[in-house]
């Protein structure tokens, strides 16, 4: 069965030969550049310059060779630099920055820093007449998209499923209100400005909704999948109330994810939350997601099993695989697979489930860990 295949298979919650395997497939399920050169060496791979994935984060670029070795079963393809904008590195001797398309300034402490933080937000402490004048990036930008039909033509011939591996125009609604107003901003005016929330959120939503009708025919056919993102769960439990979700967000959530079946019904949704998240599934379901990630169970209410249980028919569970907070970085090679062992057999019958960590392998995980997850998935991953 090649890669494609078995993608597939789960997706369509059908049982494949084993559980598939996705790496470096999105900017969620890749890998810290440190972890990444220090589990080259420990293979005793040929050294070779390691290219960012996502800067911010610090993801590498896996090579084709650990691909192989690791014989995963994704591939993703990334949007391209917006027409306007070009990657301005500021240098202090503490600070390394940049900002983005957004208007938002990212700083990573040096030398040894290991990923950026925000430090400037456009439209913190500005009223509804300010955000009214802020200029909003353009969605139909066709430098975003430029090759990505033929990169993703040539990838789909090594017979891998090929992910939309970035988010399309916005970091999703929240994220994106959270980042440009800043955190506190951001809380403030969900619980107490109402009109103001109202309008950045459903400015970001219409430009989703249009960047979606324009890009989705410059994706072609062999893009199978497509990431949105944000974060509505904490460890602890939701970011807010499930009122405030149902104000704000989930009938934007509805219209952007109908334009996006509209265009192309087979093109399945892959939707990320990070932490306490159950309380939105059955919206995110009932608004057209397909896939959910990282699947973090370690969480509050989110427990493996009832999970699988209760949306395994209606989700496919994108991750999972193993907690990337304490298991994988501080735990034996015993733990490990231990841990692997139980994920598998909470969320594989039946289909529905591609093997990733719960979230990206940090800086901190030593590489003989991660040799130890890939091995026991192909332990205990035959169906």
């Amino acid at each position: 069965m090649t890669s494609k295949e078995r993608m597939l298979k789960t997706l369509n919650h059908e049982e494949p030969d084993r559980v598939p395997f996705d790496l470096n497939g999105t900017l969620v399920s890749g890998m810290h550049h440190i972890a990444y050169n220090r589990l080259r060496e420990y293979l005793g791979l040929e050294p070779k310059e390691t290219e960012l994935f996502d800067r911010v984060q610090g993801l590498a670029r896996i090579h084709d060779d650990v691909l192989e070795r690791f014989e995963v079963d994704t591939r993703g393809v990334l949007t391209g630099s917006p027409f306007g904008w070009e990657l301005k590195l500021e240098e202090t001797p503490e600070y390394e920055q940049f900002t983005d398309i957004w208007g938002i300034t990212w700083r990573r402490p040096k030398p040894h820093g290991l990923y950026y933080d925000m430090v400037a937000h456009p439209l913190k402490g500005v009223s509804l007449d300010d955000v009214k004048k802020y200029k909003w990036p353009t969605p139909k930008d066709e430098l975003r998209l430029k090759g990505i039909k033929e990169e993703a033509e040539a990838l789909a011939k090594s017979d891998s499923l090929v992910v939309l591996g970035t988010v399309g125009m916005t970091v999703g609604l929240l994220q994106t209100f959270q980042w440009l107003l800043g955190y506190e901003d951001s809380f403030y005016s969900l619980a107490a400005d109402p009109e103001l929330t109202h309008y950045i959120v459903g400015k970001l939503a219409e430009l989703d909704i249009e960047f979606w009708e324009w890009a989705i025919p410059y994706l072609g056919d062999d893009i199978k999948v497509i990431l949105y993102a944000d974060d509505f769960g904490m460890q602890t439990g939701p970011v807010f109330s499930y009122e405030m979700f149902k104000e704000y967000f989930k009938p934007w959530y509805a219209k952007i994810f109908q334009v996006i079946k509209k265009q192309k019904p087979d093109l399945l949704i892959f939707f990320h939350s990070c932490g306490s998240s159950r309380y939105i599934i059955p919206d995110l379901i009932e608004s057209g997601v397909d896939i959910f990630n990282p699947v973090q169970y370690t969480s509050a209410d989110m427990e493996a099993a009832g999970l699988k249980r209760d949306f395994g028919k209606d989700l496919t569970f994108w991750g999972g695989g193993i907690d990337t907070q304490k298991i994988l970085p501080k735990g034996s090679v015993r733990q490990v697979k231990d841990e692997v062992h139980k994920r598998i057999e909470d969320f594989a019958p039946g289909g529905g489930f591609v093997f990733n960590t719960v979230h990206n392998i940090q800086p901190d995980v030593p590489p003989e860990n991660i040799v130890a997850m890939w091995e026991a998935l192909r332990e205990y991953g035959n169906y």
